[in-house]
């Protein structure tokens, strides 16, 4: 038997915290019944979510990197104006790992693997990602300085970060976190206003397909990106494969500059030019 939630990740129709909502929500039916927080199911039980039968097949998994654009809501929910899943038209139904916000673009991972979800949400494993970020006046050493030792909001303040001047304006930010538009209301803390916001990695991908576009991710990808969010992350195995991507973050650049075990993205394009 298996619990209700994470039967439904296996089926590939959402994340075991969406299902826990649905089943909040009263949405989930079990042989007719609505069923309790916890309840363990079974292939022969009739699982319906909104009237609709769920079967636990064994499908092929999708792991995709899209680049969200400006104005797109990261929610599977068809009736909301401009929602991912309409908007990409993907054959097959899969749903977003986290989220960015309608007014910022960027990596996002898209799914039907509802494990992953949960295993690259844990804030705890400390998985990066990588952002750049415009704001409406110049940047100071003060600013940097502050964004990076932490800013207080949402009641907690934030954790220490990586954070790096491009330009006059711009600036790029490493962080470990995923608290509600969290680097919005740090600049607005420290009285900047975000312009432009994109996402260019989270973990060990990187954004390097065009606005509005996805890609499979790569066996090796896959390989690495699984070895990097298990539990096991912080074995002797899991060590090596970050020492090896810090020396080594591209083969054919060996000089590449970055601020973290992982390559700065590679492929972006159009930063502003220094002021």
């Amino acid at each position: 038997m298996t619990r209700l939630n994470k039967y439904l990740s296996e089926s590939g129709y959402c994340s075991r915290r969406e299902a826990d909502k649905l089943i909040e929500q009263g949405r989930i039916t079990v042989n007719g019944k609505l069923p309790e927080m916890g309840m363990k199911v079974t292939s022969e039980d009739q699982i319906f979510v909104d009237g609709n039968p769920i079967h636990n097949k064994q499908e092929e998994r999708i792991y995709l990197a899209f680049h969200k654009p400006v104005g797109i809501e990261c929610t599977t929910n068809t009736a909301v104006k401009n929602n991912i899943v309409d908007y990409i038209n993907y054959p097959e139904r899969i749903f977003p790992i986290g989220r960015l916000d309608k007014a910022s673009e960027g990596l996002l991972f898209m799914t039907n693997d509802g494990d992953i979800v949960n295993k690259i949400l844990r804030a705890r494993n400390n998985h990066e990602k990588e952002y750049i970020v415009t704001v409406n006046k110049p940047i100071t050493d003060r600013f940097i300085q502050r964004m990076g030792n932490g800013v207080p909001i949402l009641d907690t303040v934030t954790r220490k970060c990586k954070v790096e001047q491009i330009s006059r304006f711009v600036f790029r930010i490493v962080l470990t976190q995923g608290l509600n538009r969290q680097i919005r209301r740090m600049c607005e803390y420290l009285d900047y206003e975000v312009t432009a916001l994109k996402r260019i990695r989270i973990i060990n991908i990187s954004l390097d397909v065009p606005v509005g576009k996805y890609r499979k991710l790569t066996p090796s990808e896959l390989k690495q990106l699984d070895l990097l969010i298990a539990p096991s992350s912080k074995t002797e195995e899991a060590s090596d494969l970050k020492s090896e991507i810090q020396e080594h973050p591209n083969p054919q650049k060996s000089n590449q500059k970055t601020i973290s075990k992982f390559p700065i993205h590679k492929n972006f394009k159009g930063l502003p030019k220094k002021d």
